[in-house]
Order: C-alpha cells, then sequence, then structure tokens
C-alpha cells in the first residue's frame, strides 16, 4: 500500500485528478500506511497552496428561529435546544467585530445569519452598509454566509464590497435527505453557481460525522470539485442537545484526520479550511491537521458554541513551525 500510496500522491502533484475508486482504496489506509496518508497530503498541501496558514473568523449576525429542519442545527425552529435568539445585530457590532478579527490574525471574516435567505429591504440595505464599511475602515476581506442566493443578491453584494460567499452543501447528495427536508439540495448548487457566475469567491464544504459513509464524504468532494469552490471549510459534528443528532457518536480523531486528507487529496489546490468541531472530535491531535493537508482554520468563536482563544490558535501554529498567512480565501 506505501508504494501506491505515493504514486497517487505524485500523480496529484503533476495535474492528475484523484478518481473515485481510487479515493475509495484510500480510506482503508490503516496504521503506518495512514500516516503515510497523512504526511503525502501535506506534501501535496505545501506543492499547491504552501505552508502557510490562513485563519477565518465569524460572527454569529442573526440567531435561531430558522424555518430550516437540517438535523444537526441548534438554530432550526425544528429543535427545542436552548441557544441565544436575535435579529440582525447592528452595522457597529458587525464592523467592530471585523476589525477585532483581523488583530486576531484573521484575513477573512464572515457575517452569517440564520434563515432559509436574506431578506431584501432593512436587513439586505445594512448588511451592504456594513460590507462598505469594512473596505474601507480594515484591511480584512468580508465574506456573508446568508442562506440560498440568487444572482441579482449576489451582486448587489459584491458591488458592497464581498470577497466571497459562503454557503456549505453540508453534505453528499446522496445523504442529503436524511438530514434536510425543507429545501432542496439543488438549491444550494444554484447559490454557489450563482456567486460564482457573479465573479465572488466561493467557500462551500460541510459537516462530517452526521451518519453519512466514506463514501458520500468522497462523493461531497466530487461534487466540490466540479463547481470549482475556492475554499472548502471542513466542520466536524459537535452535537447539541435538543437537535435531532444529540446523541450522534460517529466521529474517531483518526477519521477526522483520515478526511482531511483526502480532501487534500481531492481537492488539490483549495484552501481546506478545519472549522466547526475540531475541539471536540480532534481533542489531541488538533494540530495535526495541518499534517494532513488542512491549510487553514477558523479561529474564535463559531456560531452558537465557544472556540479557542486565537491566541491558543496562534501558538498551536507556531510550535509547528508554520506561520499565519496575511491574506486567503474565506
Amino acid at each position: 500500500m506505501t508504494i501506491k500510496i505515493r504514486d497517487l500522491a505524485d500523480a496529484v502533484i503533476n495535474g492528475e485528478q484523484l478518481s473515485r475508486e481510487n479515493a475509495l482504496w484510500l480510506v482503508e489506509a490503516a496504521g503506518a500506511d495512514l500516516l503515510l496518508l497523512l504526511a503525502e497530503a501535506g506534501r501535496i498541501r505545501d506543492h499547491f497552496v504552501g505552508s502557510r496558514v490562513t485563519l477565518c473568523s465569524i460572527i454569529n449576525a442573526k440567531s435561531g428561529t430558522c424555518p430550516e429542519d437540517c438535523a444537526f442545527c441548534a438554530q432550526s425552529a425544528h429543535h427545542s435546544s436552548s441557544i441565544g435568539k436575535y435579529a440582525l445585530v447592528d452595522e457597529e457590532e458587525m464592523v467592530n467585530c471585523a476589525k477585532l478579527a483581523e488583530n486576531n490574525g484573521a484575513s477573512c471574516y464572515g457575517i452569517v445569519t440564520s434563515g432559509t435567505g436574506i431578506n431584501r429591504g432593512v436587513e439586505l440595505d445594512r448588511i451592504c452598509s456594513t460590507l462598505r464599511r469594512i473596505r474601507t475602515e480594515s484591511g480584512i476581506a468580508p465574506s456573508c454566509s446568508l442562506g440560498i442566493m440568487d444572482f441579482d443578491t449576489a451582486q448587489i453584494l459584491k458591488e458592497a464590497g464581498m470577497v466571497t460567499y459562503h454557503h456549505n452543501l453540508e453534505t453528499a447528495r446522496s445523504f442529503f435527505p436524511s438530514i434536510c427536508t425543507t429545501h432542496d439540495y439543488e438549491d444550494d448548487i444554484a447559490t454557489v453557481r450563482a456567486a460564482k457566475k457573479a465573479g465572488l469567491k466561493v467557500c462551500s464544504g460541510g459537516i462530517f460525522g452526521l451518519g453519512e459513509s466514506f463514501e458520500q464524504r468522497i462523493e461531497m468532494a466530487i461534487t466540490l470539485r466540479e463547481l470549482e469552490v475556492d475554499s472548502v471549510p471542513v466542520n466536524f459534528l459537535d452535537p447539541v442537545e435538543g437537535t435531532r443528532l444529540a446523541r450522534a457518536d460517529f466521529l474517531t480523531p483518526l477519521d477526522c484526520l483520515k478526511t482531511i486528507a483526502l480532501y487534500r487529496f481531492l481537492l488539490p489546490d483549495r484552501q481546506i479550511k478545519v472549522c466547526g468541531g475540531r475541539e471536540r472530535n480532534l481533542r489531541e491531535l488538533q494540530s495535526w491537521i495541518f499534517m494532513a493537508g488542512a491549510s487553514g482554520m477558523m479561529t474564535g468563536n463559531y456560531l452558537t458554541k465557544a472556540g479557542r482563544s486565537p491566541e491558543l490558535d496562534r501558538q498551536l501554529i507556531s510550535d509547528l513551525g508554520l506561520e499565519v498567512a496575511e491574506c486567503g480565501c474565506c
């Protein structure tokens, strides 16, 4: 197995796309072969995107009461989770959080709202005004994650200064009906395409540990590759009481690292950022994400849960002999 792992990494570095069949073969790596898989994923990362680590940060700008029924989500109105629920925060708070994120080393900053999509009028106007201020008052690249979006809205946001649109597919098309029934997978695909058509960068990935198979993780990676997204956020389920997946426990630290490595083999020149759930699921192996091919991570708090302090994340990066990139796609 050793020789084939190296041969597949060489082929990827030489411009060949990893096939679904070979990706499934890599899933079987264990023991010393798994360590080699991680190392070769790191070599692919270094070749295509370098070794500098990109950091991103978000604000939960509108929380709770979402009409979607995503099985994992604490913000869904279909669940009984105990989280803060509030309308869109004011412009000043969003701008101040952007400046704080920049001071903490983040190169991109995401404004995230709950709900199927953003409401035209007051909400969209406030976000556009915020984007304009972030572009003039800071050096951080603003991103938005506002749900399902059409091309016209994408153009409005781009003109206001948005650099990247974030919209996760969450999981593979074949597994999506088990996770969400309130909108169609094609709505998410259309949103990614609308953002690309508007000339925006696109950040799109998913959440692992929902009960999907490794084959379905590979299926989503291939979909992201076909959509030519710029950045792929990798989230690991951190179950929330009151949701349908509150008792889910499908991941081990090595499963997480293997998933990151597979995504690097399948998406060799994309930014791959490890975001939610890394503390719970990777535990003492958090620093291994970069050995496994990740090129960035989210720092600070998540949507409904606290994250690690930016100081600890910067120390982790420094201890590995890496440096924080001054810029990077969200």
